[in-house]
């Protein structure tokens, strides 16, 4: 059983809702609140959580449920209230009591459970004596193993999304000085916010290998052992370590494809600033229209607003804001948004994802005019756009996928002023620069290839040595 159970319901569960499903369990539980009032935990005789529960989201977004839940949730309609019940690790009874729970609210406010297994084995949940775990890791219902260096998470589900619980967890650890292991089968994939927040060893994506048995790092392939209080690589030799056979397996190309672009916009601080325009201007060249939803974690639950997100950063500053945003079911996109105020204006920090299946064809025609509008509406700073053999869907898998090949390069107006306008306008690149906005003050858009050659990042580092002289 999954330690993750979730009611998708089509009321609100109230206070009396959630204490209802909560003691379903039996009376000889206690329930109390944690996490300032956004968690509700279900205690032992002795005050050791077995079950957490986060408050209610109505999510408003089509298709969410079926994103990140899979197929067995594809028939969820919206609005719908998601609230999710987590069990304390290494307890039978806990998980049976999050089913239970689960299972409650789903009758009392209509709806159903994800999995649907746990529906049926909420009929096991009894009280009675069990073990119990300790309290939450450092007070984070979703971290499970806490060591002095490595706040360490267990996932069983489809796509390991960046949920609230996943979000306090990481925000908690690097507060810690610790890095961040997210466990899961090799069955697992990774949303794009996920993976953006593993930053690099010691933080992993660490998978567990039922072939082969052990582990390894879902992002690499590198097999991993505990040693020391978290996952490190396997030194079969030195400087050298082994990759995973159940990794390298399976790297067909399906035709699939994935265009991303990073790009970073910079404007003056001013009380008239709409925030989420670029990230807006660059969805609609792409895809016609602007995003559908928005929130501060996964599931994305808010219609696209960039007024609503304006008022939130707004009510945060200085304190950076992270969000992220996601498409129409029929075109899967996706994208986090970094808000910061910082000397040089408020700076927003987009990286995007658009998925493409064998029949369609990334639209690499708009990229030159995408990059005009950001340069003289939005004051960009850079842009790279990438495309890749990887899932229309836009999850990460556990296996090999082909890096990323560039596609084009994006220099701002003030980029290319402090570069040297001669220096940014005559590269040696075979195709010619692109100039972007105002002639007396252009930006510059380098064309590098169709995404079809590796070839393509040998000009994207030549560009980058000459943007880099002084001019």
């Amino acid at each position: 059983m999954t330690k993750d159970v979730i009611a998708l319901t089509e009321r609100m569960p109230d206070i009396w809702s959630l204490v209802a499903g909560l003691f379903a369990g039996g009376p000889d539980l206690d329930v109390r609140s944690a996490g300032e009032g956004a968690v509700i935990q279900m205690c032992d005789e002795a005050g050791r959580p077995l079950v957490s529960v986060e408050a209610p989201l109505l999510v408003r977004v089509a298709g969410e449920a079926a994103r990140l839940l899979g197929p067995e949730a594809g028939g969820t309609g919206v609005p719908v209230w998601w609230t999710e019940a987590r069990a304390a690790t290494g307890v039978e009874r806990a998980e049976l009591l999050a089913a239970s729970f689960a299972r409650r609210l789903a009758r009392l406010c209509g709806g159903s459970v994800w999995p649907s297994a746990a529906a049926a084995d909420a009929e096991a949940a009894q009280p009675g004596a069990g073990a119990a775990s300790a309290a939450p890791a450092a007070a984070q219902p979703a971290v499970d193993v806490l060591t002095e260096r490595t706040a360490v998470v267990l996932q069983d589900r489809p796509v390991v999304a960046m949920t609230a619980w996943l979000s306090d967890a990481v925000r908690a650890a690097a507060t810690s000085d610790r890095a961040v292991q997210i466990v899961t089968p090799a069955t697992s994939r990774l949303s794009l916010p996920t993976r953006l927040s593993l930053t690099g060893p010691p933080s992993r994506w660490v998978v567990r290998d039922d072939e082969g048995g052990g582990y390894y790092d879902g992002l690499s392939g590198a097999l991993l052992r505990w040693h020391d209080g978290g996952f490190t690589p396997v030194e079969a030799e030195p400087e050298r370590t082994p990759v995973a056979r159940a990794f390298r397996e399976g790297a067909e190309d399906t035709g699939e494809r994935q265009l991303a672009l990073s790009f970073r916009t910079v404007q003056p601080a001013d009380e008239r600033l709409v925030l989420g325009g670029p990230l807006e201007a660059a969805w609609t060249a792409v895809t016609g229209g602007p995003p559908e939803g928005w929130s501060t974690a996964e599931p994305v639950n808010l219609p696209w607003s960039c007024e609503a997100l304006t008022a939130l950063a707004r009510d945060r500053a200085p304190e950076s804001t992270w969000v992220v945003a996601v498409g129409r079911a029929d075109r899967p996109a996706i994208a986090t948004l970094r808000v910061e105020r910082t000397a040089r204006g408020v700076e927003q920090d987009v990286t995007l994802a658009f998925g493409y299946g064998p029949g369609e064809k990334p639209p690499l025609d708009v990229l030159p005019d995408l990059a005009a509008t950001l340069v003289t509406e939005h004051r960009l700073q850079s842009l790279l756009v990438q495309l890749r053999a990887a899932r229309r869907d836009l999850s990460l898998p556990a296996r090999f996928e082909p890096p990323a090949v560039p596609v084009g390069f994006a220099l701002g107006a003030d980029e290319a002023q402090d570069v040297g306008l001669t220096f940014a306008r005559r590269t040696p690149l075979p195709a010619r620069p692109v100039p972007l906005g105002p002639a007396a003050r252009p930006g510059f858009y380098y064309p590098l290839g169709d995404g079809s050659s590796p070839s393509s990042w040998a000009l994207f580092e030549q560009l980058m040595r000459h943007l880099r002289q002084p001019g």
